[in-house]
């Protein structure tokens, strides 16, 4: 009977914290989500890249979406949960309290955001001891992860560094809320705050930054218990949280992942057979997931560590249990796209164009590129106009938090041709900064043959065609646009028990959906296009070296 078919069907939720909104999914055990769900939460940015959040905000979200999300479901039936969540900083008091991270003393903004560049001289000074955990973050470490952020704490915030009872990274703070267990994840504490699966914290990287106070409680405030990603933690969900969140008290709740790591779990190990992929009867050492929002990372797997410069990691176990990852990315891409569209003095007319046609403002240009672009292929009408994306620093490969966005090829037009053309460039720019990642890989030692994307770019047709383009790879978009919802599920059926490995789960929750080609007779162009591209970023430093000679 199809009732007892149905009736029989086990789900968990993954609950997600982007940048600016909190999702939830209801997944079933075939990756397949059942139950969507969203809201806003508040980011304040007091001054000049500073950003910052409330972690009872985000909770309340979290709270809010769970609940739409398994309303009406048989609670029997829902096995697990698993977050994951930018990796952005909470603060809390010995009481768990929030505690301010800005010098207005508000106490409810008590997180510091994954992209806050306010501790650029700390990370200065950090990668100037050039100690050994360095080699693990590409060789310098990036003003967005957390002993920059800390030490700017303690430097800036003395008051609030005294009342410090624990730094959380967001997504260990959410398994926390749910379970009243200060347990870390494996991924957060390796990816961002220097940790080593083999080793554990290396107390003279603490002394010699100037953080020796960390070591002195044995690591009480940033976590002395770790767990591996999907691991169970504590005795489940408390009664408390399950109230909050709509859920049955006690189900398996699982140690997180950051966002961009579950979209990795989500997709890079589906089943590709029959798809003709160069990837198929391969390991999974062959691809890259890249997982598109506001920024972009670019995650590759391998059976040895592979150090490779610019790149982060190489990182045991973070993602994939037992193979070494390595995190390339990009800190600013639908941010960037959104940043030059609406910056455009044609921008009010493609609004009002967009909403007459019912469409969105994307969908809308790019049906306008194919309405200019005549006989030649989109691609090509940006033959005279060239972007370099690095309007918020580069994070991959060259570790350069100081270079700027660059546009070549303006002219005194301000029409919607012209609007559709500059988003045109700067979708190519970030196909090109992923190019240029790639090859950085490869030549490190990755063999990467196909690319796997998820997140809101991913929606986008022509960012993923140019993708193909540009790298000369296969792209493969997952069945299920939430593949991030879905990484966090998998962490959940883990956690329950149901699956045997993360590997296991993977590969029956992950599935594929479109494969888009590269258009291999475009490479000239875009060989081109890379060479003008690389030449860029030459200049600017050129530029740089010219003016700092005064």
């Amino acid at each position: 009977m199809p009732g007892e078919k149905q009736s029989a069907v086990k789900y968990y939720v993954g609950v997600d914290v982007g940048s600016a909104s909190v999702r939830a999914a209801l997944v079933d055990a075939f990756g397949t989500v059942v139950a969507h769900a969203e809201r806003p939460i508040q980011i304040w940015e007091p001054q000049p890249d500073h950003y910052e959040q409330s972690s009872a905000d985000i909770w309340a979200a979290c709270c809010s979406v769970t609940k739409e999300v398994v309303r009406g479901v048989d609670a029997s039936r829902i096995r697990g949960l698993g977050f994951d969540a930018t990796c952005s900083l909470v603060v809390v008091d010995k009481q768990f309290q929030p505690l301010a991270v800005n010098s207005e003393g508000q106490n409810r903004r008590n997180v510091i955001m994954w992209m806050d560049h306010r501790a650029v001289s700390q990370v200065e000074r950090i990668n100037s001891t050039q100690h050994r955990v360095l080699n693990y973050v590409g060789g310098a470490m990036s003003v967005e992860m957390q002993p920059p952020k800390l030490l700017w704490i303690k430097e800036n915030l003395p008051e609030s560094w005294e009342k410090v009872g624990y730094f959380f990274d967001l997504p260990d703070f959410l398994s926390w809320k749910a379970t009243g267990v200060t347990a870390r994840s494996l991924c957060t504490v390796v990816c961002k705050w220097t940790y080593t699966s083999d080793r554990g914290w290396d107390d003279s990287f603490w002394k010699m930054i100037g953080l020796e106070d960390l070591v002195k409680d044995k690591y009480e405030k940033i976590g002395n218990h770790v767990l591996s990603p999907g691991e169970a933690v504590g005795k489940g969900l408390t009664p408390d949280a399950a109230k909050d969140l709509g859920l049955p008290e006690g189900i398996a709740v699982a140690a997180s992942l950051i966002d961009a790591h579950a979209g990795g779990l989500g997709v890079i190990g589906a089943d590709v057979k029959g798809h003709n992929l160069p990837c198929e009867n391969q390991p999974i050492t062959s691809r890259v997931a890249m997982i598109c929002g506001t920024s972009s990372c670019h995650m590759g797997v391998s059976e040895t560590p592979i150090f490779v410069p610019g790149v982060w990691g190489p990182y045991f176990s973070a993602m994939v249990p037992g193979l070494w990852l390595n995190e390339g990315g990009q800190s600013a891409t639908g941010k960037l796209i959104d940043h030059v569209v609406r910056g455009h003095v044609a921008f009010p007319e493609l609004e009002a164009k967009a909403a007459a046609s019912a469409h969105s403002i994307y969908t809308y240009l790019n049906s306008h590129l194919d309405l200019i672009k005549k006989s030649l292929p989109v691609g090509f009408l940006t033959v005279d106009l060239h972007v370099w994306p690095d309007f918020h620093g580069n994070r991959s490969p060259l570790t350069d938090l100081t270079l700027k966005g660059m546009v070549v090829g303006l002219t005194l037009s301000r029409g919607l041709d012209e609007l559709a053309l500059i988003y045109l460039a700067t979708i190519q720019a970030i196909a090109l900064g992923t190019r240029h990642i790639l090859e950085a890989m490869q030549a490190a030692g990755h063999d990467i043959t196909t690319l796997f994307l998820c997140g809101g770019l991913s929606k986008n047709p022509l960012f993923v065609q140019m993708h193909a383009d540009i790298t000369g790879k296969p792209v493969v978009l997952s069945k299920e646009v939430e593949s991030v919802l879905v990484g966090a599920a998998i962490l959940g059926a883990c956690a329950s028990g149901d699956f045997a490995s993360i590997q296991e789960a993977m590969a029956k929750m992950g599935k594929i959906g479109r494969v888009v080609q590269p258009n291999h007779e475009h490479k000239r162009f875009y060989d081109k296009k890379y060479e003008v591209f690389l030449k860029l970023v030459e200049h600017q430093r050129e530029y740089r070296s010219i003016m700092s000679s005064l």
